[in-house]
């Protein structure tokens, strides 16, 4: 039997319809109502007055044809037409909803009712989080890395602020623990599937399970332009001097490069010692190089983290990283796996704003990378700083509340979907609530986002307990000895790198 909530009146268009409230209703809750050509229709409730009468305005979501697609009704209603809560399976078959996959939480309207990604569709056709800062942007990328690893997909993390290694911890937040029931989950840490790296060292920061460095030896001229623009008379310096190294030995390092480049005659030398020894000080090249095959493996997640690192050797690190896991999933060297870029608008910055050495590689990878399985999930909270190319590659949108009217713009230029009547919902989106655009789905719907199973990095402060500091001060302490003769030789990230 089907719960009656209202009656048609007022208003009636061909996208939406006003109606006198019977029974108890929310905003954005489902309704359905019966038209005698084309069957049930699925509409929302997008607002509700409170006046002599309790009325309602709901926006036509339409109905399945024959053939499964969505069409939108033919006739508008007639007045004095019932209105009824929409049923589970109503809601689900119209709007495309899956059954199993990747839980993101559940409709928001309907506790009743999760919400699924196809594991398949973010790996091959990109994501994008978006949202301004606090609304929980972080927080999603952090559901989907536990679904992800639940499913044993392999992820490489671009973790600018250390927000990520909370992963290997269980969710301690006695308020989060009382909700899981609700979304069919439990708390739990991923410390098993979880790799940290750092670009520094131990010493800096001491939670990192390995180093992350960058091959040192035999770098090539082009290798070497890639870091740092050349002018054609440094260029000439540098060929010049990496031939004459070349001819005399088989193996060569930065210090090799800086020796026979100040032996050089040429005024143009200077400029090149001094990009050369800023590299070099960075302690981020080395004999032994991390190998990509060690950072994309199934069933794990490796997170590059880059605290304390200034953001000119962060966008060479992510250069790098990109590049080369570019070309090892086209030769199938490694798994498909999805790539995480936290503060994408650092590293791959819309034009006009300002210039990334990361930019190229990361608009290649969202154009190409769905042929080679190599996905990418772009996180964000100035949309309208990321370069609009790589946003528009990405399939599926996942939007929190945005309230930056630049902001707002760039994702209505950029977002097929985004209506004004969008800009609006996004305005208003309530704490841990998104707006989800997705291949999948018929259209974008509002999703009650799932609490996180691990703990979240963005209250780790506050939450890090006696436990966790042993902890770390144990693995620090064992970790301090292999770094010591590093620490020593070597000095902190520089601070004029590439001024």
């Amino acid at each position: 039997m089907y719960k009656l909530v209202g009656t048609i009146t007022g208003e009636v268009g061909l996208h939406e319809f006003d109606f006198i409230v019977a029974d108890e209703v929310r905003r954005n809750e489902y309704v359905k109502v019966w038209n005698e050509a084309d069957g049930w229709i699925l509409g929302r409730v997008v607002s509700i007055v409170e006046a002599e009468k309790k009325t309602a305005t709901a926006e036509i979501i339409g109905y399945k044809d024959e053939r499964g697609f969505l069409m939108q009704p033919k006739n508008t209603f007639s007045r004095d037409v019932k209105v009824f809560k929409a049923d589970q399976t109503f809601i689900m078959d119209t709007l495309g909803l899956k059954s199993a996959g990747i839980n993101l939480g559940m409709l928001e309207g309907r506790g009743d009712i999760p919400v699924y990604l196809r594991k398949e569709e973010l790996i091959q056709k990109h994501c994008s989080i978006l949202a301004k800062t606090g609304s929980g942007k972080s927080y999603t990328a952090g559901v989907l890395i536990e679904e992800l690893l639940e499913k044993n997909a392999p992820l490489l993390i671009i973790d600018p602020h250390g927000e990520y290694i909370t992963l290997k911890y269980e969710n301690r937040s006695e308020e989060e623990r009382k909700q899981m029931e609700k979304f069919g989950i439990s708390p739990k840490g991923y410390a098993t599937k979880v790799v940290v790296y750092t670009p520094a060292n131990f010493s800096i920061n001491p939670a990192a399970d390995k180093l992350f460095r960058i091959d040192g030896i035999n770098l090539s001229v082009n290798e070497l332009y890639d870091l740092f623009p050349l002018s054609d008379a440094q260029l000439g310096v540098l060929y010049q001097s990496i031939n004459e190294i070349k001819a005399e030995k088989e193996f060569y390092t930065i210090e090799d490069i800086i020796k026979k480049v100040s032996e050089s005659k040429s005024s143009a030398k200077w400029r090149i010692i001094h990009f050369l020894e800023k590299i070099r000080e960075t302690g981020i090249l080395s004999d032994s190089p991390t190998r990509i095959e060690d950072l994309v493996k199934v069933g794990e997640a490796s997170i590059i983290d880059m605290k304390g690192a200034e953001p000119k050797l962060q966008q060479l690190i992510v250069y790098r990283i990109c590049k080369e896991v570019f070309e090892s999933r086209k030769m199938g060297k490694i798994p498909p796996f999805m790539l995480v870029i936290e503060e994408a608008h650092n590293f791959c910055p819309e034009r006009g704003f300002e210039k990334a050495i990361s930019s190229n590689i990361l608009r290649t990878i969202a154009s190409e990378g769905r042929k080679f399985g190599l996905g990418l999930l772009v996180i964000s909270q100035r949309p309208a700083r990321v370069d609009k190319n790589v946003i528009s590659q990405c399939n599926t949108q996942i939007i929190l509340r945005v309230t930056n009217p630049n902001d707002i713009r760039a994702l209505s230029r950029g977002l097929e979907f985004m209506s004004s009547e969008m800009e609006e919902e996004i305005k208003r989106i309530p704490q841990g609530v998104a707006l989800l655009s997705s291949p999948s789905i018929e259209m974008p719907i509002l999703v009650d986002v799932r609490v996180r199973r691990s703990e979240h990095g963005g209250r780790a402060v506050a939450m890090e307990g006696v436990e966790r500091k042993e902890k770390i001060e144990v693995e620090s302490k064992k970790k301090e000895c292999n770094a010591r003769e590093e620490v020593g030789r070597r000095s902190m990230f520089a601070r004029l790198l590439f001024e």
